[in-house]
């Protein structure tokens, strides 16, 4: 067994093989960029090397510097991670030739599988059953389209390098698709450095369902079931659970089978994932594609197995048969893994950046398992994967599964981004989803319901607001609160407090009645309230009702956490000063730190409401900026190319 490995990524999938190595005595190596100085992997390794500049072409992706650091710092073997450099073929060659194991599978396979079109080939030989479509070299633009309208429409144009959902189209009509070959294209080279395609019929009620396989170099190969991963937002996995819903045993092991097939043809080591989509309505599957790493969704094979996929890595890596053989393996349980990101759904699922000003996840037991690379301080950048964590939870059926997994959600605290968590909650209590039924469309086909409009502020909730925030101002010396006491020897003491939720403006009515207790007038009604403030902990006792409740201020922000629900308001400080805006509602800002691909329209023309202006990208995903109503473009002020930072005025626009 190896005694110092290096590994070649960041984040939580640094975090996650550190744990494993340090239980089983390896020591490890980290490398990072100057934008992980300080990053909790960095700071749990044994020894740490910096790369470079922020930008992952300038760090994460150099990889004779990696080499040099691997053989400087005396380790065996290099762990990928996942991304980066995990499923490129010339530096898992490059560490064989350097005498460096290479944690994942050899070149070769990588190569095999590395090409959409050319795996898609390897299983039409092996007669594993494709989903129809064009995989070949021509990449014509005329030629892919005239192939699309032959299939017939929705079509899926697919990076034929690509992964984790970037370089994909949807196309409904024949119209769109040039334009959305280009966006395809574009998006491709920025994430993989190839703009090859393929483009395949595209199922309107597919389920996404994926195999882990795991072979050794002595033949061994056996697979640990499957995954479902159906619930996906721009082809982008949001849920993953194990083992997948009403999925047959007749087509786990069909599947199963074909997976190890798959892993065989190519002498495939190490783990791996076969993905397959399945037809809902007649369950029939079809190869997609072979993920030659491992997965950020791993931990849910994980917990249903009691198997430690990164021990078996690197127990293969060294030259270690399989721990296990296929009749040993057996699911136990369910489990389920939601993606913690800085994001806001409300705004199309716009990356967010900012600092991590509070954050405290849900506690860790034997149904609770938090993967995270972050800590409460550190920063999420434009750099990267705005991925905050993962949240997987097991119960011994489905059902305890999501009980556990909506209590987790309401117990995980994040201030100082925005989040999915709300989203992931009501997906898991969307009946659909509850009941199993799942499909790639369950996201658009629930949307509404999804993503409902903020809900105002409760009575309770405003009542906490107020009071957490006038006890927290009255322990601040330098707020004009500070000086105010709350008894007064002839009169009660008043005070009026005003919070903003969206362009709703709250006024809240706090009443002193006696030492320690409040009668707070709030959207007509009045509330007596006696409460208690440590820190960020508020303790009250709410018209008879005990709550214990977290108050988080950042900023103007008052961020209030209470019987499993998060609210958010801003405190309108009487004493503050409003800056008017310089320019006014015409001027269309950068909604994140991004890069200008294209400009869509010409300064001067009329446009209609809707209608793209710009594509802006940020982590390697393309956002379009379109027209927020009728009317005109007066003028931009980027140009193709151009770096511009949140908030950074865009477009200056006239709405008629």
């Amino acid at each position: 067994m190896f005694t110092k490995i290096l590994i070649a990524n960041r984040g939580e999938i640094a975090c996650r093989v550190i744990k494993t190595a340090c239980a089983m005595g390896i020591r490890t190596v980290a490398v990072y960029s100057d934008a992980d100085a300080s990053a909790r992997f960095v700071k749990l390794a044994d020894e740490a090397y910096r790369l470079g500049p922020a930008p992952a072409a300038e760090s994460y992706l150099k990889a004779g510097l990696i080499l040099d650091i691997a053989k400087q710092s005396g380790a065996q073997a290099v762990h990928p991670g996942y991304g980066f450099l995990s499923e490129n073929e010339d530096f898992a060659a490059a560490c064989e030739a350097a005498g460096i194991a290479f944690i994942g599978p050899p070149a070769s396979a990588i190569a095999a599988m590395g090409s959409k079109s050319a795996a898609k080939a390897l299983m039409e030989k092996a007669n594993v059953p494709l989903v129809p479509g064009y995989h070949g070299d021509n990449q014509d633009e005329q030629f892919l389209k005239a192939e699309a309208d032959k299939m017939g429409y929705p079509v899926l144009i697919k990076a034929s390098a690509g992964g984790g959902g970037k370089g994909m189209r949807i196309v409904e009509r024949s119209d769109d698709f040039i334009a959305a070959l280009a966006s395809c294209q574009r998006e491709a080279r920025a994430s993989f450095g190839d703009d090859k395609v393929l483009v395949e019929k595209y199922l309107t009620r597919p389920r996404h369902v994926e195999i882990q396989v795991f072979a050794d170099s002595l033949g061994g190969c056996v697979y640990l079931f499957e995954r479902d991963c159906s619930v996906q937002r721009r082809h982008q996995k949001v849920l993953e659970e194990a083992p997948a819903p009403h999925l047959p045993a007749a087509t786990r092991q069909a599947m199963g089978e074909a997976a190890v097939a798959a892993a065989r043809a190519v002498g495939y080591v190490g783990a791996g994932t076969v993905e397959f989509i399945m037809d809902v309505e007649s369950g029939q599957f079809y190869f997609m594609e072979m993920n030659t790493r491992l997965q950020v969704e791993h931990p849910v094979t994980e917990m249903i197995t009691g198997q430690d996929l990164v021990a078996w890595q690197l127990k293969v890596a060294s030259g270690q048969p399989l721990p296990l053989q296929q009749q040993q393996l057996a699911i136990h349980g369910h489990s389920i893994e939601a993606r913690i990101y800085a994001e806001d759904p409300d705004k199309g699922f716009l990356p967010a950046t900012g600092t991590l000003v509070h954050l405290q996840p849900p506690a860790e037991n034997a149904h609770v398992r938090v993967d995270t690379g972050v800590l409460e301080g550190d920063t999420i950048s434009p750099f990267y994967d705005p991925m905050i964590a993962k949240l997987i939870v097991w119960g011994e059926t489905r059902e305890a599964a999501l009980q556990q997994l909506d209590a987790a959600l309401a117990a995980y605290q994040v201030v100082g981004v925005t989040t999915n968590i709300r989203f992931l909650r009501r997906i898991a209590a969307n009946p659909a989803f509850a009941s199993g039924d799942v499909d790639t469309g369950l996201i658009a086909r629930y949307h509404d319901s999804l993503l409902p409009a903020p809900a105002a502020p409760s009575s309770e909730q405003l009542a906490l607001l107020a009071v957490g925030e006038t006890l927290a101002a009255a322990s601040d010396d330098n707020h004009a609160f500070g000086a105010l006491q709350g008894w007064r020897l002839n009169g009660t003491l008043e005070r009026r407090l005003g919070f903003a939720h969206g362009d709703s403006r709250i006024e809240v009515l706090l009443r002193q009645q006696q030492q320690e207790q409040q009668l707070v007038s709030v959207n007509g009604s009045d509330i007596p309230l006696r409460a208690s403030l440590q820190g960020k902990q508020l303790t009250a006792n709410l018209g008879g009702k005990q709550i214990s409740a977290t108050l988080v201020r950042h900023g103007a922000q008052r961020v209030l956490f209470a019987d499993g629900e998060r609210i958010a308001v801003d405190y309108l400080d009487p004493y503050a000063y409003e800056e008017a805006g310089v320019h006014g509602e015409t001027h269309m800002k950068a909604p994140m730190p991004g890069r200008v691909v294209a400009l869509l329209a010409e300064a001067g023309t009329r446009v209609a409401k809707g209608e793209p202006l710009l594509i802006l990208e940020a982590m390697k995903m393309e956002h379009t900026i379109t027209a927020p109503a009728d009317g005109k473009v007066l003028a931009f002020y980027f140009a193709a190319g151009e770096q511009v930072s949140d908030g950074d005025e865009l477009v200056d626009f006239e709405a008629d």
